[in-house]
């Protein structure tokens, strides 16, 4: 079964630099935090097929997709070897980008005992960490072709009404979709959606949802809520919502994503996944003459690509609420 805490452990695997060297124990406890902090906001990367750059690899990374052998009807005749069949790859390069940011903190950081500001810095860092990676590969994926428009009977973004809500019929909808394009299920036999509070509270009202408690999967994926028609669903408010873009420019649309097994990869760089960065004050010499300043940051490197648009669907509906408020 797919184990998504030690997936997510290992993509992003944590280091910590810093000026001077820390206890083994400080070390650890800053990884476990940036961990802790950042993996429940990777809800996109965690369905990514992972690709690895090599240390010192460079920044261009080249994604592969075989594609299906056709049949062959080809009677075969006896004692004769056919010509068999060449596989057929295609090549799709990516350049990977590199992301971080850092706090500063002012006469706190003290080597020698784990400081609560410290603490806290770790957090928020680790979680805007996690939300920025998942940032970047949420808006690579869903800007997919393979798109659905409600249950279908609507062309477009902006023809989408306040009625054209998230419904058990748009996911069969959806699902049909992937099966005629033979995508495959994941290894559980499910589809996977990404779907936003707002729109989950339109779909979990239909009488046939079941709640994740009630079939309690051996491995729960981060942020899951339930499954409908052949779907689990993992709820997040990254999932996009594009303010004022339906019917009459003042409709909310909102994006659920309907993934299958294959359908993208994202980016690991060996040794470089996600690290902190803890500079002790008076580090930077004579830019901090008075050892006032200290920072705690994170640096880290991605990149996503679609490599099967058939193997996902994007669902845009409205939903009961209309905030206007972007995520």
């Amino acid at each position: 079964m797919f184990d998504i805490q030690n997936v997510n452990l290992q993509r992003f695997a944590a280091q910590v630099t810093t000026t001077t060297d820390l206890t083994d124990e400080m070390k650890t406890y800053y990884e476990k935090m940036l961990l802790q902090t950042a993996e429940p906001n990777l809800v996109h990367h965690q369905f990514g097929e992972l690709y690895s750059i090599p240390k010192n690899g460079g920044r261009i990374i080249e994604f592969r997709k075989f594609d299906d052998l056709p049949k062959n009807l080809t009677k075969l005749t006896e004692g004769v070897t056919p010509d068999g069949k060449k596989m057929s790859v295609k090549k799709i390069d990516a350049t990977v980008g590199q992301y971080g940011d850092y706090v500063t903190l002012t006469d706190v950081l003290e080597l020698s005992a784990i400081d609560n500001v410290i603490v806290e810095a770790t957090r928020k860092i680790g979680k805007q960490g996690g939300m920025t990676m998942d940032t970047v590969v949420r808006d690579i994926v869903h800007a997919g072709t393979n798109v659905q428009y409600a249950d279908g009977s609507v062309s477009g973004r902006s023809n989408l009404t306040s009625d054209n809500k998230m419904t058990v019929d748009c996911i069969r909808r959806a699902v049909r979709t992937l099966k005629n394009a033979n995508a495959d299920p994941r290894d559980d036999g499910y589809f996977v959606a990404v779907i936003h509070p707002d729109v989950a509270y339109d779909l979990t009202s239909d009488p046939a949802w079941e709640a994740v408690k009630q079939y309690d999967p051996e491995d729960w994926y981060r942020g899951e809520i339930g499954r409908i028609a052949g779907v689990r669903f993992v709820e997040s408010t990254e999932a996009p919502k594009f303010v004022n873009e339906g019917s009459g420019s003042s409709v909310d649309v909102y994006s659920t994503l309907v993934i299958g097994a294959g359908a993208y990869g994202v980016v690991d760089v060996e040794g470089g996944g996600m690290e902190i960065i803890v500079k002790q004050k008076g580090s930077a010499g004579t830019a901090d003459p008075l050892n006032q300043r200290s920072t705690v940051g994170w640096k880290a490197t991605q990149t996503a690509v679609i490599l099967n648009q058939d193997a996902m669907v994007r669902i845009e509906t409205a939903s009961t609420f209309n905030t206007h408020v972007a995520n």
